[in-house]
């Protein structure tokens, strides 16, 4: 049987509200599935909630809501909090994809995420609605 996780799009607010959002749809009230881009990839690998055979899918209704919500300016100020403990070594990549998300261009947070569900899922996992 098939479990279905939904993620209601107008719920997503920012990156923070995100991670409560699928934390909740997941593991119910005050529920955790990754606070973080590499945490969550670790999540959707299995054993945080997700059923242990892979057979679920992750519906993501009024996801426009969210794509606009998780735009380029949540994107720049997301890269903006990391600056301060980025590795030296990674700060000028960093400040290059920020002067881009300023400008609005390149990945948004929203292009990330579905990246990463696509990444570590089965095919047809993610359903934007």
């Amino acid at each position: 049987m098939t479990v279905t996780y939904v993620i209601n799009g107008s719920e997503v607010t920012g990156l923070e509200r995100f991670w409560q959002v699928i934390g909740e749809a997941v593991n119910g009230p005050g529920g955790y599935f990754g606070r973080n881009p590499d945490s969550f990839a670790d999540c959707l690998r299995g054993g945080m909630g997700t059923p242990d055979d892979d057979d679920f899918v992750i519906e993501w209704r009024d996801h426009t809501r969210s794509a606009a919500a998780l735009g380029h300016q949540e994107t720049a100020r997301y890269l903006r909090g990391l600056q301060a403990r980025a590795d030296p070594g990674n700060l000028p990549g960093l400040r290059q994809e920020l002067t881009r998300a300023d400008a609005g261009l390149g990945p948004t947070l929203f292009d990330r995420l579905v990246e990463i569900i696509r990444a570590e899922t089965a095919p047809g996992t993610l359903l934007l609605r």
